[in-house]
């Protein structure tokens, strides 16, 4: 049974503690947005894209980023707000591939609407640049099989499930998270790993994230 299956290697679960540290950076202009976005670490990119998802995981899906948030509310440029929030940062493996993407959408909206170079944010209204700067931890907790896995899963931390399913994507530039790529590579389980895969985990609050997650594996359990 795949209850009792053990695992090639354990699960080791894995929390972060995250701090934000100003660069010093700031914009005032789409010019000056554009060329620092160009420029400034991939921690900062995360940031400003990933952050909110976590401080605000008990709002409703699909919060925009703070890109998309400075542009349309300061600037009032409504129409690349929306297309900056609109991007789906879940086709991107790598930092730099979503950077690109952002850099893109805004250098093509400038070449069509030259005026908006000619706004500049009020004073006190600039674009603060942050990064992110993650201190990874270990936990107690470690799964040898699916059910110690689904066991651990309805009590750890938002923090660690934030961890494995976003952070894990961007950590190690590749197309899934912690979980699914546990589940396929050590359970061979491929069908509950890509089933959990394919969860949007942007449209979704952390707290409904782990329901979903916990709810399939239970399922898959009793097959």
């Amino acid at each position: 049974m795949i209850k009792h299956r053990q695992a090639k290697g354990p699960f080791r679960f894995s929390t972060r503690l995250h701090l934000s540290e100003l660069t010093g950076l700031r914009a005032t202009t789409l010019s000056q947005f554009v060329t620092l976005i160009k420029e400034v670490p991939g921690s900062c990119i995360y940031h400003h894209t990933h952050r909110f998802l976590q401080q605000h995981q008990y709002l409703s899906p699909e919060p925009p980023n703070d890109f998309a948030y400075w542009v349309s509310e300061i600037l009032g440029e409504d129409e690349l707000g929306e297309n900056l929030a609109s991007i789906d940062t879940m086709e991107f493996s790598t930092i730099s591939g979503l950077r690109a993407k952002i850099t893109r959408t805004i250098e093509e909206y400038l070449q069509n609407n030259p005026m908006a170079k000619l706004k500049f944010a009020r004073s006190g209204e600039e674009f603060h640049f942050v990064k992110s700067v993650s201190f990874i931890l270990p936990t107690d907790y470690v799964a040898y099989n699916l059910e110690d896995f689904v066991q651990i899963l309805k009590k750890i931390t938002i923090d660690s499930i934030y961890f494995h399913i976003f952070e894990a994507r961007l950590r190690l530039e590749r197309s899934s998270n912690d979980f699914s790529f546990w589940i396929e590579d050590s359970l061979g389980d491929k069908l509950l790993a890509d089933e959990i895969c394919s969860f949007d985990p942007y449209t979704r609050t952390l707290e409904d994230l782990r329901n979903n997650i916990i709810h399939i594996i239970e399922k898959r359990i009793l097959e």
